[in-house]
């Protein structure tokens, strides 16, 4: 219904944003990353909606970015993941560190988000990771335009190369999640995952 809305900031407060525009104040219910990314009171703002009408509420929902709606619709396409959760997750860490947790099977990254248990968290790994490609976790890491294709090339060759060695998609996430360089090469990348998994 909305696709977008461009108006004054007249408050941002209390996990919600209102901008006025053409005499109206629109309430929209964003995320801390939003909340954050939103200028000063008074200043002009665009802001990315999605309109949501339930039994028990009409809520229009507000996004800074193109990256964090597109995420946020897919996370409410979990089952057992409303809105209010899914703002919660966009709201724990960048966008770009979720879709690499998404990716990475990182269920402890995801259980930070208040409201977010271990069964959530594998169930959102579980459907979304497939839909999540490493290019587009790495187009929307801020500042890295250049490396961070490269990084994400990286980590998928080190995939590839690990389920070739016999591992399975799940040890080889696993393993590489604990690598904290993402900068290394894929031959590197798959020495420390080896090394990682010979200690296990």
């Amino acid at each position: 219904m909305y696709a977008f809305i461009e108006g004054r900031v007249c408050d941002k407060s209390g996990g919600s944003l209102i901008l006025q525009t053409g005499g109206v104040g629109y309430l929209l219910t964003c995320s801390q990353t939003t909340l954050q990314a939103a200028p000063a009171v008074g200043e002009t703002m665009r802001c990315l909606t999605y309109f949501s009408v339930r039994e028990d509420a009409v809520e229009l929902f507000g996004f800074a970015t193109a990256e964090e709606k597109n995420l946020f619709l897919r996370l409410i396409g979990v089952s057992g993941v409303g809105p209010k959760m899914a703002l919660s997750i966009l709201g724990s860490m960048p966008t770009h560190d979720l879709q690499v947790a998404i990716l990475m099977d990182d269920v402890q990254a995801l259980c930070r988000a208040p409201g977010v248990g271990k069964k959530t968290a594998q169930r959102i790994t579980l459907e979304l990771r497939d839909k999540i490609t490493q290019v587009e976790a790495s187009l929307t890491r801020p500042d890295t335009a250049v490396s961070a294709p490269a990084a994400a090339d990286s980590v998928s060759e080190a995939m590839e190369a690990l389920i070739a060695l016999g591992y399975t998609a799940a040890e080889a996430r696993g393993a590489l999640s604990q690598i904290k360089d993402r900068n290394a090469s894929a031959d590197e990348l798959v020495t420390r995952a080896l090394r990682s998994m010979a200690t296990l």
